[in-house]
């Protein structure tokens, strides 16, 4: 698998030292409960806590007991399960080749497949995070990210399968654990039972990340005060490849570098290790706490 190399994260990242990943390095030794981290996977945590060694240390631990608490996510993603390559054909997550001027990366999410008998709203969960995780490890760090979702072809029997628990849990993921600078949430092609889908949301939304919340009701011009139209896939009037070229670009990524997959899978944190009193689902996705993963400029 082709990956970032260190040496080029810290060329990369002025911020980023030694002494910080060693550090990291030396409380992960005395956390039995944690897997062992290479030192990019590291350097991809601390990047997205801006370099503050106490918040990557409880974002690395937030992150492997997410995988241990969220089995539906993160468990099954081997591409050549059949569910797995559904989940690819139903739906579009890949981040967009061209950045936005401030340097940032755009992950743009669509449906392929409108039929909502064939949506399952955890193996989207699933699918934008192989695709997010995949990027990372194979592009290293960016000044930070803007989830972009198209919600054209999303019908009200979609909203029917948007299951309570399954939105807590993606919102605290992307709020608590992703490693990434989470600079804007934005939605396209927005459609009119809205209201509906933001009730669902909006309890486990902090204020941080509603003030980057953006619906795009009128058209896409006001998109592009955060991503320039040249940013989007050609169907958009933009320089990046077409959805239909993009789509089988991700699906072809993920499936040649199935073995990752496999391995990440194993790599969770084990309650049973843990120092203390071990974490269960109902603490873990609790929705009070600081707001850690948003920078706001």
């Amino acid at each position: 698998m082709q990956k970032v190399t260190v040496a080029e994260e810290y060329k990369k990242n002025k911020e980023l030292t030694k002494e910080d990943i060693r550090r990291v390095e030396e409380w992960l030794e005395k956390q039995p409960h944690l897997p062992k981290m290479e030192e990019l996977e590291i350097i991809l945590f601390l990047h997205s806590c801006s370099y503050s060694v106490e918040f990557t240390k409880t974002t690395i631990d937030t992150y492997f007991t997410m995988k241990t608490h969220a089995p539906e996510f993160f468990t099954n993603r081997s591409p050549d399960l059949p569910s797995v390559k559904q989940l690819l054909n139903v739906g579009l997550y890949v981040t967009l080749p061209k950045p936005t001027p401030e340097g940032y990366r755009v992950l743009f999410a669509k449906l392929m497949d409108s039929d909502p008998d064939n949506y399952i709203f955890s193996d989207a969960c699933k699918g934008f995070d192989m695709s997010t995780m995949l990027h990372l490890i194979q592009e290293g760090t960016d000044n930070g990210q803007i989830i972009l979702f198209d919600m054209k072809g999303l019908t009200f029997g979609h909203v029917t399968k948007l299951g309570i628990v399954t939105m807590k849990k993606m919102l605290y993921y992307l709020q608590d654990a992703l490693p990434v600078r989470l600079k804007g949430l934005h939605f396209i092609n927005v459609v009119p039972f809205m209201d509906k889908i933001m009730a669902l949301m909006r309890p486990f939304m902090r204020k941080e990340l509603l003030s980057v919340f953006h619906l795009h009701t009128n058209g896409m011009e006001s998109l592009y005060n955060f991503v320039p139209q040249e940013c989007l896939p050609k169907d958009y009037g933009g320089t990046a490849a077409s959805l239909t070229e993009l789509h089988e670009q991700v699906k072809k990524n993920i499936n040649e570098n199935a073995n990752y997959f496999v391995e990440d899978e194993k790599r969770n944190a084990d309650e049973s290790r843990r120092p203390g009193r071990p974490k269960v689902s109902g603490e873990i996705f609790g929705v009070d706490g600081t707001f850690r993963k948003l920078e706001l400029d």
